[in-house]
């Protein structure tokens, strides 16, 4: 009983702060690894993703509802996302990531300090291409983000929202929005080879499901209230939290 509520609670923080900036799978991975350490890895990464794909696409809906989606760019980006993160998840039940694993925390600084030292970073929506330069842009991101969020996964909604921003000119609820519906494609995907290949725990992803839908709703309340001066401060709280997290990781797995 006692991991059940642990999973629960998690799921639900996860959904709540996944909906705003992404990067619930700081809170929900790791719990759910806690509770089952003796488990099939790409079963609980199959398993977080369908309670993820749940919450994301809540707030998908959410977001469309109230954020001028820019969909010439999420469509393309989610299409591209859709075809490389299931080639992600079937490399994923055949290779280990510890290459990534160990390049994440450098990666992570560099998109924390980048959004710390620009100050108006994401301030305003201003989008800078279109036609065919945003399609093939949007294409190029969807399909580097769709392939790492099948492989491996953690931060994936908050590298979306940082290029959004950086190399699209949206502002951080705009991004956020856009994000999401590149994330859906992303774990749409990654889960039908999981759920093909058996790595599913039906029972355990619905419950925690359940909770990330709860969190999502208010997350994305709390964004949409809020506006892009919230979504940006937290952002940089879960790039914080998602360096010390996967450092720590990569340390412990090459013995340091």
């Amino acid at each position: 009983m006692l991991d059940v509520v642990v999973l629960a609670c998690a799921a639900f923080l996860a959904g709540l702060v996944d909906a705003v900036v992404g990067g619930g799978g700081l809170i929900q991975i790791p719990a759910i690894f806690a509770v089952f350490p003796k488990e099939v890895p790409a079963t609980l990464l199959g398993t977080n993703k369908l309670a993820s794909m749940c919450g994301t696409s809540v707030a998908a809906v959410k977001y469309a509802r109230r954020v001028q989606v820019a969909w010439s760019t999420a469509a393309p980006a989610a299409i591209a996302a859709f075809a490389l993160a299931f080639i992600g998840a079937w490399t994923v039940t055949r290779v280990p990531g510890d290459f990534v694993r160990s390049l994440l925390p450098l990666i992570l600084l560099a998109v924390a300090v980048y959004t710390f030292k620009k100050k108006d970073f994401g301030s305003v929506h201003a989008p800078v291409h279109s036609g065919m330069t945003e399609r093939l842009l949007a294409t190029g991101v969807g399909a580097a983000i769709g392939f790492y969020d099948g492989f491996f996964g953690p931060g994936t909604g908050s590298f979306l929202i940082f290029m959004f921003v950086r190399f699209f000119g949206f502002d951080f609820l705009g991004a956020s929005a856009a994000a999401k519906i590149v994330n859906v494609a992303c774990n749409v995907s990654a889960l039908i080879w999981f759920g093909y290949s058996g790595h599913l725990i039906w029972k355990l992803a619905g419950l925690m499901a359940v909770c990330q839908i709860g969190g999502s709703l208010i997350g994305t309340r709390l964004a949409l209230k809020h506006g892009s001066g919230f979504v940006r401060k937290l952002f940089l709280v879960v790039v914080s939290l998602l360096i010390v997290k996967t450092a720590y990781d990569s340390f412990t797995k090459l013995g340091w």
